[in-house]
């Protein structure tokens, strides 16, 4: 989509996905696709390279639903990290995978072990870091933060930084990690913390999610919905139907 790849698959395939990545001691990274991601793609090649370099890029957005039927395609299909983190934990939790949280605000990230673990008893969450370092390549921080991952060997890397800072640090790093399963998560921790509240359900059901997260948070959010999903649906639309669309 937009020169995006999007990956339409159920829920049940891209946790097995992981499976395969974990059991194989292999590293892979799943991403992904809002209308956000797909509007930065356009304006960063890099970003759009990553997206396509990914072992999947699933759907997270109805928004990205609208846009392949605006196209004349389909994808059935949309997982928003938020939905399916827990089911992800509780294979971790049965299968004995090891988790590594990094990103948000300086003592989020433990407050979401916390939450994970008290739903989860057993579950090995190894290691916890804030998302405020110096993230340049080769910068002390990222040196001493590569290392202690590195020690501790997870399965599963959770990266919630945002993005696109989150993609641009895996992307500089995902050589020196020995994670597997390395997951960019946007602000998932903060919703599994508590620190931030999710939309209701039946916002997030009926693909409004992004209506309620501008009512919580608009002058963070404002430009990216107000003036992103327009200029999404019209970019579609000018692919589909505009004199240049062969």
């Amino acid at each position: 989509m937009l020169g995006v790849r999007v990956d339409d698959l159920p829920l049940e395939t891209l946790l097995s996905s992981f499976d395969e990545v974990i059991q194989a001691r292999r590293s892979a990274v799943f991403a992904y696709v809002n209308i956000y991601a797909i509007n930065l793609a356009s304006a960063l090649p890099w970003f759009r390279q990553f997206l396509n370099d990914c072992e999947l890029a699933y759907c997270d957005g109805a928004g990205v639903q609208l846009g392949a039927w605006i196209g004349g395609g389909r994808i059935r299909y949309r997982h928003s990290p938020a939905d399916w983190f827990w089911a992800l934990c509780e294979r971790a939790l049965e299968r004995g995978y090891s988790m590594y949280f990094l990103g948000s605000r300086p003592g989020v990230a433990e407050l979401a072990a916390k939450e994970v673990r008290r739903g989860l008893p057993g579950l090995a969450v190894s290691g916890m870091h804030h998302g405020y370092f110096d993230q340049a390549k080769g910068s002390d921080d990222n040196r001493r933060l590569i290392r202690s991952i590195n020690e501790l060997n997870p399965d599963i890397l959770v990266v919630a930084m945002g993005m696109p800072l989150q993609e641009a640090w895996i992307r500089d790093h995902l050589r020196d990690l020995s994670a597997r399963v390395v997951l960019p998560v946007g602000a998932l921790l903060d919703y599994v913390s508590g620190r931030l509240r999710r939309p209701p359900a039946w916002m997030t059901r009926n693909g409004l999610e992004w209506l309620g997260r501008l009512i919580l948070e608009p002058m963070r959010l404002w430009r990216r919905y107000l003036i992103g999903n327009p200029l999404f649906i019209w970019r579609v639309m000018r692919r589909r139907f505009g004199p240049s669309r062969g």
